[in-house]
C-alpha cells in the first residue's frame, strides 16, 4: 500500500492539488480560452491566479503506478493473531484509521473469522457484539475510528462494562504528530485515546510494536474473558498497520492463548454460607448475572432444590426457570431470614426500598424490606472490577458472608457444603416445605393469569395481548427473547415458560437507551448460526437511537422477529414529568396538562413498517385493531422463518 505521506515517490501535495484541480475544469472553456501565460511566484508563496492548461493537464492525467511495499504488511500478522482467538466476526463502522486492518481482514484473512460486518454506527457495532455474546458466549471484535469512533460507541462500551459483557474493541488512530495527515486525521488523533473509556473498560493497551499487538491482543481476550467480564480496548496505530514486517533479528511471534480458571470462593466462607442457609428457615436466592452459562440454571436448580427455598430471578440472565415452583417475585425477600445473593449489581436496591415521592426536595425515603436480625451472604466478582468514578456499584451494603468469587464457579463448593451440612432433622423440615411452595408458584401464576386479560381487546394493544400473541405463534419453536428494550410489565417473565439458558438475555446493562436493536441483532446473528429463532420486543424510543442497524440486518440476512412496542412516547420519562407536575400541582395553576411535551413521540407518529421496508426488511403496520394482530405475527413468522428480518409496527398501551 502507498504511503500518503510522501514516501514511496507519492507526492500527497501533488495528488491533493489535482483532485481539486479536476472538480473545477469543467469551468474552464480550454477549447477557445488563449493559453494561461506563466506568472512566476515567490519561492514557497501560493499563487492565487487559475492553474494552466499544462498544469491542468499533468494534474489530471492519469497516475503513474504506485510503487509497491516490500514485504508482508504488519495488518497481516494482526488478522494472523486475531484468527487465532477463534473471533467470528468484526461489527464495525469503516474507517480511514483502521484502513489496513480493514484491507487484511477481507483480502488476506478473506473475511472469515472474523468476517466484517457492515455497520452504519459505532454505537451498533459495540451492541451487536454484546447481543452476540449474550447468545453465544463468544466474543466479538468492533472497530472504530480514532477519537470521534470511540465518542460514538461510548454508551455501547458502558451498557458492556455495567452488563459485564465482553467486547474487544481496536480503535484506530495516528500517532506521530510528523508523520500524520494533517487536517481530518490530525483532529480524530489523541495522545491517550483510550482515555475516553478507560473508567469503564476493564483493560486497555496502546501497541508500539508488531510483537507488542501480538501480546496485547491476547492478553486483551483473556482478560475480557475471565470473569467478571468486561470489555477492552486497544489503541492501534494506523502507522503500525500499514508499515510491512521487518525482521531485525527476532522473528514475530503468536502469543498461545489460555483461559483463566474463574476465582472461586473461600472454602471457610462458602462452609459458613451454607450452615447459614441449612439453618434458615425461610432462606431466599436472589440471582442477578448469577448463571453465565447453561450450567449455572442447573447448578441454582440444585441449590434451590437442596434448600426448598424461594429464588428471585433479577432478570439480567435467564438464572431459573421461571416454570420452577420455587420461583418468586422479589417481594419474597421480606420475610427471609437469610438471603443470598449471586452476582448482585444492587444489593443496597434488593434488600432496602427507595421511594421517589418528590417529598423533601424530590430525594425521597428509604425503608428496609428485610427484617433486622437477617443474615446476609454475598458471592460477586463484581468486587474485582469495581472502580471510582461511573457508580454502577450502587449504594453500600453491609452483609455478613461476603465472597469476592464468581458465583457460578463456587456453586458446585457450595452445593457440596450444604448437602454436608443437612442433618436428618434439617432434612425433614426442609422437605415440609414443598407443598406450601408449589401453592404460593400456582397461586402467583393464577393471578398473572388473571391480570393479563384486562383490555384484552382494547385498542391500542395491551403489552399482556401483545407479548401473548406473540408467544402463541413461536411456542413451538426454538425461540429465543433476543430483548426486551420496552417496559412491558414484565409480561414475557410472568406469562412466558421461560426454562432454557437462551430464551431471555437480559437487560442492557447500563440503562443506555439504543441498546435493544444493536443487541438484537447481534443476538440473532448468535441464535442463526444456531438454528434458534430469534424475537425482539422492540421499543420505539429506542429504535430511533441507531436505525441503521437494521441496514446491517437486511445486508447480512440476519433472521430477526422484531415486534414494535410502539406506545408512541419515552414513557418512563413522561411518569417522571407528570408525577412532577401533579406534585407541584402545575394543573391547577396553569389549567392544561404540558407533561407530554418532550417525552412524546407523535405529531408525526413514526412509520416504523415504512423505515424497515426502506432498509430491506419486510414489514407491517400499523397494527392497532388487536384482532389483526395475531395473523400479522404469523405471517411475519413465517417470514423469519426463510431467512428475511421482520418488523411489525404494533400501537400499544403505554405499559
Amino acid at each position: 500500500m502507498t504511503d500518503l505521506n510522501g514516501k514511496d515517490g507519492f507526492d500527497r501535495r501533488r495528488f491533493l492539488t489535482g483532485a481539486a484541480v479536476a472538480g473545477v475544469t469543467p469551468a474552464l472553456t480550454q477549447a477557445s480560452a488563449p493559453a494561461q501565460a506563466e506568472v512566476a511566484a515567490p519561492h514557497h508563496t501560493p499563487s492565487a491566479l487559475p492553474p494552466t492548461t499544462k498544469t491542468i493537464a499533468a494534474e489530471t492525467q492519469p497516475p503513474e503506478e504506485l510503487s509497491r511495499i516490500g514485504g508482508k504488511p504488519g495488518s497481516d500478522y494482526m488478522i494472523d493473531v486475531i484468527k487465532t482467538l477463534d473471533i467470528k466476526y468484526a461489527p464495525s463502522n469503516c474507517a480511514s484509521s483502521f484502513r489496513a486492518l480493514h484491507e487484511s481482514m477481507i483480502d488476506y484473512g478473506e473475511n472469515k473469522s472474523p468476517e466484517y460486518i457492515s455497520c452504519m454506527h459505532e454505537e451498533s457495532g459495540v451492541g451487536i457484539a454484546h447481543g452476540y455474546f449474550k447468545a453465544s458466549g463468544k466474543p466479538l471484535l468492533t472497530m472504530v475510528h480514532g477519537t470521534v469512533g470511540l465518542q460514538h460507541a461510548t454508551m455501547a462500551i458502558y451498557n458492556a462494562y455495567c452488563d459485564r459483557v465482553p467486547v474487544i474493541i481496536i480503535g484506530g488512530n495516528d500517532y506521530d504528530a510528523a508523520a500524520r495527515p494533517p487536517g481530518v486525521p490530525t483532529f480524530h488523533a489523541a495522545q491517550d485515546i483510550n482515555a475516553i473509556v478507560r473508567d469503564y473498560t476493564k483493560w486497555d493497551d496502546t501497541p508500539t510494536s508488531l510483537q507488542h499487538f501480538g501480546q496485547s491482543m491476547v492478553r486483551a481476550y483473556k482478560i475480557a474473558m475471565t470473569p467478571p467480564y468486561g470489555p477492552v480496548a486497544i489503541s492501534l496505530d494506523a502507522g503500525l498497520q500499514q508499515e510491512p514486517i521487518h525482521d531485525h533479528g527476532a522473528k514475530l511471534y503468536i502469543p498461545r492463548y489460555v483461559p483463566t480458571a474463574p476465582p472461586q470462593g473461600d472454602s471457610n466462607a462458602v462452609r459458613e454460607a451454607a450452615r447459614l442457609l441449612v439453618e434458615a428457615e425461610n432462606p431466599v436466592i436472589v440471582a442477578d448475572r448469577c448463571a453465565r452459562t447453561p450450567n449455572g440454571v442447573k447448578l441454582l436448580v440444585e441449590l434451590a432444590e437442596l434448600l426448598q427455598c424461594s429464588v428471585v430471578d433479577q432478570g439480567n440472565r435467564m438464572n431459573f426457570p421461571n416454570t420452577h415452583y420455587l420461583y418468586r417475585p422479589a417481594g419474597v425477600v421480606a420475610g427471609a431470614d437469610v438471603v443470598i445473593g449471586l452476582e448482585l449489581s444492587d444489593f443496597w436496591g434488593t434488600v432496602n426500598s427507595f421511594t421517589d415521592n418528590g417529598e423533601n426536595g424530590g430525594i425521597g425515603f428509604n425503608s428496609s424490606r428485610v427484617k433486622p436480625q437477617t443474615k446476609m451472604i454475598s458471592i460477586t466478582s463484581i468486587d474485582f472490577l469495581t472502580k471510582s468514578n461511573y457508580q454502577d456499584f450502587q449504594r453500600f451494603q453491609t452483609v455478613d458472608v461476603h465472597m469476592a468469587a464468581d458465583a457460578e464457579t463456587t456453586l458446585p463448593s457450595l452445593i457440596h457444603a450444604v448437602k454436608s451440612a443437612i442433618t436428618k432433622e434439617r432434612a425433614s423440615v426442609i422437605a415440609a416445605r414443598v407443598d406450601k411452595a408449589k401453592k404460593a408458584h400456582a397461586d402467583i401464576r393464577a393471578r398473572d393469569l388473571q391480570a393479563a386479560v384486562f383490555g384484552w381487546d382494547s385498542s391500542p394493544i395491551s403489552t399482556a395481548r401483545l407479548c401473548m400473541e406473540i408467544y402463541g405463534q413461536i411456542k413451538d419453536l426454538d425461540w429465543s427473547l433476543v430483548s426486551s428494550a420496552g417496559d412491558v410489565s414484565n409480561w414475557p417473565a410472568r406469562l412466558w415458560p421461560i426454562e432454557k439458558h437462551h430464551q431471555w438475555l437480559g437487560k442492557s446493562g447500563g440503562y443506555g437507551v439504543g441498546y435493544g436493536a444493536p443487541a438484537s441483532v447481534g443476538a440473532a446473528l448468535a441464535n442463526k448460526e444456531l438454528g434458534r429463532f430469534s424475537v425482539s420486543i422492540q421499543s420505539d424510543g429506542d429504535l430511533m437511537f441507531a436505525p441503521g442497524v437494521l441496514w446491517t440486518a437486511a445486508k447480512h440476512k440476519i433472521p430477526l422477529l422484531s415486534v414494535m412496542h410502539n406506545n408512541r412516547a419515552w414513557h418512563q420519562e413522561v411518569m417522571h414529568v407528570q408525577r412532577l407536575a401533579n406534585f407541584r400541582n402545575r394543573k391547577a395553576n396553569y389549567g392544561e396538562d404540558m407533561g407530554p411535551i418532550g417525552t412524546c413521540i407523535e405529531n408525526p407518529d413514526i412509520e416504523y413498517h415504512k423505515l424497515a421496508e426502506s432498509m430491506g426488511w419486510w414489514a407491517k403496520g400499523p397494527i392497532k385493531d388487536p384482532a389483526q394482530l395475531g395473523p400479522a405475527i404469523k405471517e411475519a413468522v413465517a417470514v423469519v422463518k426463510s431467512g428475511r428480518p421482520a418488523l411489525l409496527n404494533v400501537w400499544t398501551q403505554p405499559r
